[in-house]
C-alpha cells in the first residue's frame, strides 16, 4: 500500500477531501500486512482519533477500494475485509480463528468448462484454502477436525470481493 503521503496526493487528484480522520486511516494502514474489517481499522484509529465515526472509515476504505488500492475480500468470515496487496495473488484463511494469510503460490491453471460457464465471462480467479493456522491447530485438546471458534481468539484482521467467476474452494 502506497505511504498516506501518496495516498493523500492521490484523494486530492481525485477532488477528494483529506481530512486529518483520513490522513489517520492512512497511517493506521500503511505497512499494513493484515486483512482487516472496517471495525478493526475503525478501532486503531479511535485509539488515535476517538471522535472517528466508523461511517468515516468505511467511505475512506471504499475510496481506497474504488482507487485500486485495497481490495475488498468476503472471505464467509463475518465482515468484509480489505486486502492491501493489490497483486493478485490467494489466501489461506482458518476456520477457527478468522486469520487470513496471503499465499503466493503458482496453483496451476484452474479453469470452468466452456461447458459449465452458463454465459459467464470470468475475469479472475481466487482459490481460498482453509483449515486452521498454526496457533489454533496446536490448541490443546482441539483436533483438526474441530472449527469451533474459541470464545478469546477474535482477529482483528480482514480481506477481496471474488469478481464474477471467481472459484473459491474450501
Amino acid at each position: 500500500m502506497r505511504s498516506p503521503d501518496e495516498l493523500t496526493d492521490l484523494f486530492r487528484s481525485r477532488g477528494l477531501r483529506v481530512t486529518p480522520q483520513r490522513q489517520c486511516i492512512f497511517g493506521v494502514l500503511h505497512d499494513s500486512s493484515v486483512h482487516p474489517t472496517a471495525e478493526a481499522v475503525h478501532a486503531d484509529v479511535v485509539a488515535h482519533m476517538p471522535t472517528v465515526s466508523l461511517r468515516t472509515v468505511y467511505q475512506t476504505l471504499n475510496d481506497l477500494a474504488d482507487m485500486g488500492e485495497l481490495v475488498p475480500l468476503d472471505l464467509g468470515t463475518g465482515s468484509t475485509r480489505f486486502d492491501p496487496t493489490v497483486a493478485p495473488h490467494h489466501h489461506m484463511v482458518c476456520d477457527r480463528c478468522g486469520r487470513v494469510h496471503d499465499l503466493h503460490a503458482d496453483v496451476g491453471e484452474v479453469a470452468v468448462p466452456e461447458a459449465e460457464r452458463d454465459g459467464f465471462t470470468i475475469f479472475a480467479t481466487e482459490i481460498v484454502f482453509r483449515g486452521l493456522c498454526e496457533h489454533c491447530s496446536s490448541a490443546p485438546g482441539d483436533g483438526p477436525g474441530d472449527t469451533r471458534a474459541p470464545a478469546a481468539h477474535i482477529p482483528a484482521a480482514p480481506a477481496h470481493t471474488p469478481t464474477t467467476g471467481d472459484i473459491t474452494h474450501g
